[in-house]
């Protein structure tokens, strides 16, 4: 019925069409970076608050 590109055709086209990460870049996509870093940081802070607790309640 239509005969347009499949789906993986377009993705490669488009891989194909973008630049090559430089050396030492793992991040392409900004959003990426700032979620893995948000991700990282909520289960220090969440570690290091639930150690407050257990430690002010007494727990050993």
């Amino acid at each position: 019925m239509f005969h347009g590109k499949t789906i993986e055709e377009r993705i490669a086209e488009r891989q194909a069409g973008r630049p090559t990460l430089r050396e030492g870049k793992h991040f392409e996509h900004g959003p990426a970076r700032f979620v893995f870093l948000f991700v990282i940081v909520f289960v220090v802070v969440g570690h290091l608050v639930g150690l407050l607790v257990l430690m002010a309640m007494g727990v050993h």
